[in-house]
């Protein structure tokens, strides 16, 4: 009995040095996390807002096209005597390209200013014959001047020479203006093919962009806005240009057809896919960053600086957007203080360290 008695003493004794213990234990523990979790500042650059022009930017997917393009052939199928240059060479206007063998062309044109020339002799006998001289010859009726040249073959032959020198005028193929040569592929001692485009001269220069737009925006759109063009082979390079035609006619898929000329600078080629983005100043806005605009619940959110030292939550609406930058419909006014970056998981009455005034 009193080996129990002794056994109950012993362990109260040390339920109650336990529970001493566990107390404070747990008075540690929670200081502990009060030191290790301090109230901290979230850093956020800032900036003021204010009215500022606006540029208002359609984005979309265009082809270029050669405003100058002219495909040359040959009129006879001659043999190709000589050809000069070759695809992608720069030639100046009126520089030679081609030439075909001329031996049987000037045959052809001597031929034929023979027969003009005894046709005109005809001519004359003709008129002779029914009692004019050669000095009257410019007093004859039309009608009888008709009829005699019928009879004595003079406009059949003057036909046939004024095409024999057509032809040989044409076996040399000239650049009708500066370009650069593409689609040659014939070769030399080969007949040419009358049937076919020998090459094509393009003008580098003068370069549009083919470029559709919603009907939507369609009012936001007009002739003369300026048009940023970058290939998709190279989206380093940004040319400029400007709209140039909008097509009045939507199509069943509610699209409409832009045209914008670019200075090519020789560096677009024709049928090249490129981005387009149209840019149309839309005066004083108010215009925030995209960085500003955070989503909470699906709904645009910017935070404002308040205090100097909180952020605060704003509903707001945007109306038009560019690649970096909306324009405010409601929700900030002019002078606000938005946070610009550091906001991704703001929260409303967040401290903040604020630093970009």
């Amino acid at each position: 009995m009193k080996n129990n008695h002794s056994m109950y003493v012993f362990c109260l004794a040390f339920a109650l040095l336990t529970a001493c213990s566990g107390s404070k234990k747990g008075e540690a523990d929670e200081v502990g996390v009060e030191t290790a979790l301090p109230d901290t500042k979230n850093e956020v650059a800032v900036a003021i807002l204010k009215l500022e022009p606006f540029n208002h930017e359609l984005v979309s997917n265009g082809k270029v096209t050669a405003r100058g393009a002219a495909d040359l052939k040959f009129e006879s199928g001659e043999v190709i005597a000589h050809i000069w240059v070759k695809n992608g060479d720069r030639v100046r206007k009126g520089q030679k390209l081609a030439e075909l063998d001329k031996f049987k062309l000037d045959n052809l044109l001597a031929q034929a200013e023979y027969s003009l020339k005894k046709a005109e002799l005809e001519l004359q006998d003709v008129l002779i014959g029914q009692g004019y001289t050669s000095d009257d010859f410019s007093k004859v009726p039309p009608e009888t001047m008709k009829l005699a040249k019928v009879k004595s073959g003079y406009d059949q032959s003057k036909a046939q020479y004024e095409m024999a020198r057509y032809n040989l005028e044409h076996a040399t193929l000239v650049a009708p203006f500066d370009g650069v040569v593409a689609n040659l592929f014939a070769k030399p001692f080969n007949p040419a093919n009358t049937s076919e485009v020998f090459c094509t001269v393009i003008d580098m220069q003068g370069m549009e962009t083919d470029f559709t737009v919603l009907e939507s925006e369609l009012p936001l759109l007009k002739t003369g806005d300026k048009v940023v063009v970058s290939p998709y082979a190279d989206s380093a390079k940004k040319l400029e240009g400007s709209v140039t035609e909008i097509n009045p006619l939507v199509d069943d898929k509610g699209m409409v057809k832009v045209k914008a000329r670019v200075n090519g600078n020789a560096q677009l080629f024709s049928g090249m896919n490129v981005r387009v983005s149209v840019h149309r100043s839309l005066g004083n806005q108010l215009v925030i960053p995209k960085s500003a605009v955070v989503l909470r619940s699906g709904k645009q959110v910017v935070f404002t600086l308040t205090n100097g030292k909180q952020a605060k939550w704003n509903y707001i609406h945007t109306a038009l957007e560019n690649t970096d930058s909306y324009s405010v419909a409601d929700g900030l006014v002019e002078g606000d203080t938005i946070i610009v970056s550091g906001n991704i998981n703001l929260a409303h009455e967040a401290p903040v360290i604020a630093t970009g005034l």
